[in-house]
């Protein structure tokens, strides 16, 4: 198949071929023995097997939108790391009439890119989102082909089983996930007689660079060995990398590494660091730890050699989640398997009984790109399209709802980049009254205006000279404000409110907002000039609902608030950790951070764990997410007492009720109280442990039924 591709596009005498090859078939009914190559027949003996009419136009089955989705949340790992490349492959093949198409496993199109003069055509033979391109569906094609046989895949024009696809040019290769299983398939599409020789290549490698991600996501909180058997090959697409625990266990091996080790590596069956190579995995690590990018040659147990790369050896820390739970442990581990002092955390250590999750430290230095990937797809795609255009002079877009991390993501691109050590200036569109925002963003000179200071005063954009501005919630900029920021950007100056005199100004700048900027275009509240200005290159960051890292998330708030307190060894029990899992979080980590400030203020002394009566009343209320229903602890349920005194779990997952069902619920819980404090003698104390609640909460219970003395 790749042989062919050296071949001119189509030429006359292989569509003879194809043309005698297809009549040989279909109507003399015999495997033809030239035209095809062997891939193809072999799929068109399955497709006759199947009874697969070649001239039916009936098209397969769609899934509808409710089935897609579903489909799309299955592989939303794929889709997160595949859009990005698939971005770039079409702005490579951009105006040629082609269709860069995302498939799952089965051959459902997820996600779908391409010239519109193509789309058109393409989705009248149902090669769109929703649609089942597998061979039992289609026919031969190189989606479907490509799953059948796990291998990259070229369908030409009439080398389609069905007659109405062949005018269809197809390329597919498989992707793998870091397990080694199929995990979808990309493809690029275009009509026959566009068919490009370099199609193949590329979609390869776009896949090699899909896999590579995936790998590095999931195993991100993993020691990661990257080798080849030439040095300058390592850390590119065509390295090898096997993921090992601080132990040396083998875990995980991506397609380069498993084909390469062959026999010699069993992923998840027992393999080791060891068993590999002829040092030990300590005495690496402290080669390693002495430049993080040396490359290290290494003998194998079969006497072979390899330039080995060691990656993820510090843990990596944010205010988006810190590292993963084990991850500090591992890396403190290799460094004390390295021989080196372990340094004592940076904040507050949060410790935990084996049933609840460490809290890792917080980074003390400022926060970059690097430390924000911690292994949330949708995070780290955003952190990858974004490192690649440090350092260049291209406008960053930031969008997300509110309280998601915006300006934390904006300095983090700051701190990444060479101007690190310049300004970092912020500027909340939102928040300035609209006849302040002008005396802000461009500041004034004095006099300029009644109250202003004779002294002038110097605005944001030229405090960020030779930094970044960072314009959080552009899209309510006023429409005023939008031409003169526009005259700025465009000319590189700024000039003060009641000058003349303009002044060069030399900025990176990054905006965010959480409105659709196109529909704000569209109804004229946003200059279309601006937009193409500002909107060179969007990130996206997930909502705290959509994320993976939640548990991260908590543990980095949670340390930070036990530090800001003096309350060390502070954790978050099971049932509140369920609950944020749970929970739709409409104010995001925002939200999140307030609930768990509060949640430690309201801790007794001496309490170590936070339970659901330390979580703020607010957040029992229905949640708007969960489709008005209260999440699971969203009413104090009544909570009823075991024998002996103990408590049993109460909580329970009930709908939001109306006035009057609220108030019988309240009135049974005072009830229960009131008999507990019966059984114990009026004790508060006691009562609070047989009820399970701290005294804090108590009082106020009894306090709001009028029962407190």
């Amino acid at each position: 198949m790749e042989a062919r591709q050296q071949a001119p596009v189509v030429p006359a005498h292989r569509e003879h071929a194809l043309a005698r090859a297809r009549s040989q078939f279909f109507e003399e009914g015999h495997a033809p023995e030239t035209g095809v190559p062997p891939t193809i027949l072999q799929s068109w003996l399955r497709c006759r097997e199947r009874g697969m009419d070649a001239a039916c136009r009936d098209g397969a089955e769609h899934a509808g939108r409710l089935q897609l989705a579903e489909s799309r949340e299955r592989s939303r790992g794929l889709l997160d790391y595949a859009s990005g490349v698939m971005e770039h492959v079409f702005e490579q093949i951009r105006a040629s009439g082609s269709l860069v198409i995302l498939s799952d496993a089965q051959g459902m199109i997820l996600h779908s890119l391409g010239d519109a003069e193509f789309v058109d055509r393409a989705n009248r033979v149902a090669l769109q989102p929703g649609a089942c391109w597998s061979e039992l569906s289609r026919g031969t094609n190189a989606i479907g082909t490509a799953i059948a046989t796990e291998a990259p895949t070229v369908v030409l024009g009439g080398e389609h089983y069905l007659e109405h696809n062949g005018f269809l040019s197809c390329t597919a290769a498989p992707i793998r996930d870091p397990r080694g299983a199929l995990a979808g398939v990309l493809d690029v599409s275009c009509e026959q007689r566009m068919h490009q020789r370099h199609s193949l290549g590329l979609v390869r490698l776009s896949v090699q660079l899909i896999e590579k991600r995936l790998f590095e996501a999931e195993f991100a909180n993993h020691i990661l060995v990257a080798f080849h058997e030439r040095p300058e090959y390592v850390g590119s697409l065509q390295e090898g990398l096997v993921a090992v625990t601080a132990e040396g266990k083998l875990v995980g091996a991506n397609s380069i590494a498993r084909e390469w080790m062959a026999r010699r590596i069993e992923c998840g069956g027992g393999g080791s660091f060891a068993e590999l190579f002829r040092q030990g995995l300590g005495k690496v690590v402290e080669r390693a730890m002495n430049s993080s990018d040396a490359l290290i040659r290494l003998g194998l147990r079969d006497a072979s050699e390899l330039y080995v790369q060691l990656r993820s050896l510090r843990p990596r820390f944010s205010a988006f989640g810190g590292a993963a739970a084990g991850e500090g442990r591992e890396a403190r581990g290799l460094e004390a398997k390295a021989g080196q002092s372990v340094p004592a955390p940076a904040s507050a250590s949060v410790s935990a009984p084996a049933s609840a999750s460490a809290c890792p430290s917080a980074t003390d230095g400022p926060i970059t790109l690097h430390d924000l990937a911690t292994g949330d797809a949708g995070i780290g795609r955003a952190v990858d399209r974004a490192r690649r255009i440090l350092g260049k002079d291209i406008p960053l877009l930031v969008q997300g709802e509110s309280g998601v991390g915006k300006e934390l993501f904006a300095q983090a691109f700051h701190n990444s980049g060479a101007r690190a050590a310049k300004p970092f200036v912020a500027l909340n569109c939102a928040a300035v009254p609209e006849t302040l925002i002008e005396s802000e963003l461009f500041g004034y000179v004095g006099g300029a205006f009644t109250g202003a200071r004779k002294e002038g005063a110097i605005g944001k954009i030229q405090q960020a000279h030779g930094g970044t501005l960072f314009l959080d919630e552009i899209g309510d900029m006023p429409l005023g404000m939008q031409a003169r920021l526009l005259r700025v950007l465009q000319e590189r100056c700024v000039t003060p409110v009641g000058s003349v005199k303009s002044i060069p100004v030399d900025i990176s700048l990054v905006c965010a907002t959480h409105r659709v900027l196109r529909d704000a275009v569209a109804q004229g509240t946003f200059r279309e000039d601006l937009y193409y200005r500002v909107n060179s290159l969007t990130v996206t960051l997930p909502a705290l609902r959509e994320r993976s890292d939640i548990r991260c998330i908590v543990e980095r708030i949670l340390a930070s608030e036990c530090r800001e307190a003096s309350l060390p060894g502070v954790w978050i029990g099971d049932e509140v950790m369920r609950f944020v899992e749970r929970h739709g979080w409409p104010g995001n980590v925002r939200q999140l951070q307030n609930v768990i400030r509060v949640a430690v203020a309201l801790l007794d002394e001496g309490e170590c764990e936070i339970r659901p009566e330390h979580l703020p009343e607010d957040l029992f209320l229905a949640d708007p997410a969960d489709g008005g229903k209260a999440p699971a602890l969203a009413q104090p349920a009544p909570m009823s007492v075991a024998a002996g005194g103990g408590t049993m779990a109460a909580p329970m997952a009930v709908e939001a009720p109306p006035g009057s069902a609220a108030k019988r619920l309240d009135q049974l819980e005072i009830e229960l109280i009131e008999r507990v404090m019966r059984e114990v003698g009026g004790n508060l104390s006691a009562a609070a442990r047989t009820l399970g609640v701290s005294r804090n909460r108590l009082y106020r219970k009894l306090g709001r039924a009028g029962g407190a003395s």
